[in-house]
């Protein structure tokens, strides 16, 4: 049997993957890893508490989830360029807010603003955008797609030298003009659904000519994936499994942002060159974690690549919690960095696999407002605590724990299960 395909070109989709990436580094790289480093500055002129700024980091995760499940919807309704073009418009504005800033209302508003647009710029739309384009690929896309989150990390060291060399409200205006510059191009690549387009996921065509015994036929269209509606899925064991062992990997990742940097310098005794280096090894590892986490999910299993990962991430930060030697910090950069890469692409397509792709955005959404939770309170907590005692020993210890416990979670998810019938 021969199949005949008109179309030889490479397959759109992956322009999308290339242009996500780009995308996910702008907020990655400007906002938030560079956020500890923008935290040391601001400590440092204003003399503002570890609390009060960990806070606007935290009202930028809590904006996001609040956001999730409109954000879902309108991507689902109009589809991820429109939604994402408006994004870096709002982002950019936040930045150039930001540079004028002189108070705790200012920053706060500021931070708000930039929470609105690289949420609508970002994660969920590009995720929507893969999941729509690739199914037996899916993984592996994903984990390509969002290599831009690590490759933001490599932008760190570029942004601390302009912190040092031009100040931090110089570096807030260049961020919102790159934004611009960079964002807005690469938004246009992206596409809603391969349909609207005469293409399948993955690269098939509904019009392939398929020659059998030298008699060309046109095969019967594939079966739609069945998917759940976001009621159904809220109904499941899975939806909440789910997003709660997201939520533990959350609070790992959303406390070392904010806090590495600051704890870096201040109890580790790392100047601030020394501490960006330190998370772009973690970002390296970061890297090469994302192709292969999903690599390793389309051939294995996604719920053992992420519980793996998430052991990872409990064993990294115990190493930083009680580091006392330089390989410590080193073990930890490339352990997290590893475990983070391999968990970020596989846990997001598991919602995929689990409730199919037609209503992704708004079960991601809704999904994220569960997520959300540890990424708001982790970074104040953890920041509370080192007000009080001086140390983050016992908020990194924690973390760890609750880490280990959110891979049960993945150990008894139930096997992804058929949607129900329509008004059932």
């Amino acid at each position: 049997m021969a199949v005949r395909r008109k179309l030889t070109r490479p397959f759109y989709g992956w322009w999308i993957v290339g242009a996500a990436v780009v995308l996910q580094a702008l907020p990655a790289g400007l906002l938030q890893q560079a956020y500890g480093a923008y935290v040391v500055l601001l400590e440092r002129e204003f003399g503002w508490s570890r609390t009060t700024l960990s806070g606007a980091f935290s009202v930028v995760r809590m904006e996001e989830g609040l956001l999730g499940p409109l954000q879902g919807w309108m991507l689902d309704r109009f589809g991820p360029r429109t939604v994402m073009r408006v994004g870096n418009v709002i982002f950019a504005g936040g930045f150039f807010v930001f540079a004028q800033i002189n108070s705790v209302v200012g920053f706060y508003a500021a931070f708000m603003i930039m929470a609105i647009g690289a949420s609508l710029a970002g994660f969920l739309s590009v995720t929507t955008a893969i999941v729509n384009w690739f199914d037996r690929k899916r993984s592996m896309a994903m984990g390509i797609a969002l290599l831009g989150t690590a490759v933001g990390g490599l932008m760190l060291p570029l942004v601390v030298l302009g912190l040092e060399n031009w100040g931090w409200r110089a570096m807030a205006n260049i961020s919102g003009a790159i934004i611009l510059v960079v964002g807005l191009p690469f938004v246009q690549i992206v596409r809603h659904k391969p349909e609207q387009y005469g293409l399948l996921p993955d690269g098939r065509t509904p019009d392939a000519i398929v020659t059998v015994d030298g008699v060309e036929v046109t095969p019967s269209p594939q079966p739609e994936q069945a998917s759940f509606t976001t009621r159904d899925a809220m109904r499941t064991r899975a939806f909440w499994f789910i997003s709660l062992s997201h939520t533990a990997s959350v609070l790992v990742v959303s406390v070392v942002m904010v806090h590495f940097v600051a704890y870096a310098t201040t109890d580790l005794g790392y100047s601030l060159s020394a501490a960006a280096g330190i998370v772009t090894l973690q970002t390296i590892t970061n890297l090469i974690g994302r192709p292969l986490g999903g690599w390793l999910a389309d051939r294995t299993s996604s719920r053992l690549v992420t519980a793996v990962a998430m052991l990872g991430h409990a064993t990294a930060l115990l190493l930083l919690a009680y580091a006392e030697a330089g390989w410590m910090v080193i073990a930890f950069a490339l352990l997290n960095g590893l475990a983070w890469g391999a968990r970020v692409p596989v846990v997001v397509s598991m919602r995929a696999e689990y409730f199919g792709a037609k209503s992704f955005g708004a079960i991601m959404g809704v999904s994220s407002l569960v997520v959300t939770l540890g990424g708001v309170i982790a970074p104040v907590v953890a920041a509370w605590a080192y007000d009080a005692t001086g140390s983050y020993t016992m908020s990194f210890t924690i973390l760890a724990i609750l880490a280990a416990l959110g891979s049960l979670f993945l150990v008894f998810l139930p096997k992804p299960t058929k949607a129900p019938e329509p008004g059932l």
